[in-house]
């Protein structure tokens, strides 16, 4: 990933740098940079910004660009490239979670957007899904066929070992104050908005299931959450994530018309196909003799996996591009990162309160 050309552009996957050790020590309080950030939104400067929460991450935005290689650069959380002669101001293009990339919490997320919409500059979020091909499909398949949507239900998690819980950033409440929950709750949480276009929640719920702590001076984080959501229309939501659970990354939206499922929401299984199923299932009675029917119909799309053209992190970088190109804000890609930001802060807050029911702020 280069700034400074007019283009954004990348080669490899975006990685974020988990081990402390290997962080420079040039790290910055979250206050610091995320107000370097408001900064350079406001000038419209070609730099690369860290992310605020997450110290050991906020690695110096200016060191970065003028001494590492790209290879390296492509792990910022904050990508701000130079305008081209279509746009007055430098986009902002941010890791998700954003509260990993600018803030702590709803408050610093907003203020961020607040200053970039002040200045004509874009923000989006790094949710690489949203771009895919699948996601599209799918969209008209739960507008066209699933009928009223009454239940939204994902899962991300993957095993963790004693390792990770010693020495990941993650792992520590210095570093990641929020962790499983803002590492892999933020993907459960922006397909459970996507899937109802939007809509907010009025009440969630959430739990804290396990801690880990790794210094006595750093807060304990969670190791392993769930959460419930609640919706004016009667639709309801629940979600599971984890660092203390095999590999998963499903979701499910259950209408009144069929049963989505996607097994790989968030990164698609390997291949050179994305894929989805559709199930309308039915209970069949002959006298005593009683079948359930699966009735289910999958869909592929020619979507490669990762790291090739037609990937959904090529569709990321492509919609920003597009946005940056036109010249125009639009205002979709930072409402919905700051949603999806509320929701998380509510169900922590409900978790921190014994699981009591948290009204979402809007």
């Amino acid at each position: 990933m280069r700034s400074g050309s007019g283009h954004v552009s990348t080669g490899s996957r975006l990685r974020r740098p988990r081990s402390r050790t290997a962080l420079p020590s040039s790290a910055r309080t979250a206050a610091g940079t995320r107000r370097d950030c408001v900064q350079t939104a406001a000038t419209g400067g070609s730099a690369w910004a860290s992310p605020p929460g997450r110290r050991a991450r906020a690695q110096s935005a200016r060191t970065e660009a003028s001494s590492s290689s790209p290879s390296r650069l492509v792990r910022s959380s904050i990508a701000i490239a130079r305008p081209s002669s279509a746009c007055s101001r430098a986009p902002v293009k941010c890791r998700a979670p954003a509260s990993a990339a600018t803030g702590c919490n709803a408050a610093e997320v907003e203020e961020i957007i607040a200053a970039c919409e002040k200045h004509g500059v874009q923000f989006m979020d790094g949710v690489m899904f949203m771009h895919g091909t699948r996601l599209k499909r799918m969209r008209e398949v739960v507008d066209a066929d699933l009928g009223r949507i009454r239940h939204i239900a994902t899962q991300f998690s993957f095993m963790s070992d004693d390792e990770f819980q010693r020495t990941n950033i993650r792992a520590h409440g210095g570093l990641e104050p929020l962790g499983c929950l803002g590492d892999l709750g933020w993907y459960c949480l922006r397909f459970t908005l996507w899937a109802m276009n939007y809509a907010s929640p009025t009440m969630v719920t959430g739990c804290i299931h396990a801690e880990t702590q790794q210094e006595a001076d750093a807060p304990p984080v969670p190791l392993e959450f769930s959460g419930t959501l609640t919706f004016a229309d009667g639709a309801s939501a629940s979600f599971y994530c984890s660092f203390s659970a095999a590999h998963a990354q499903w979701a499910m939206v259950s209408g009144t018309g069929g049963l989505l499922k996607v097994p790989d929401f968030v990164l698609p299984f390997f291949g050179e196909q994305t894929r989805f199923s559709v199930a309308r299932s039915e209970f069949a009675q002959n006298v005593c003799r009683f079948d359930m029917h699966e009735g289910d119909i999958s869909e592929r799309l020619n979507e490669p996996s990762n790291n090739a053209p037609g990937s959904q992190e090529a569709g990321m970088f492509e919609t920003f591009s597009r946005v940056v190109l036109s010249g125009n804000l639009d205002l979709h890609w930072p409402r919905i990162s700051l949603l999806t930001q509320r929701v998380l802060d509510a169900c922590l807050a409900s978790a921190k309160q014994s699981g009591r029911a948290v009204e979402v702020l809007s």
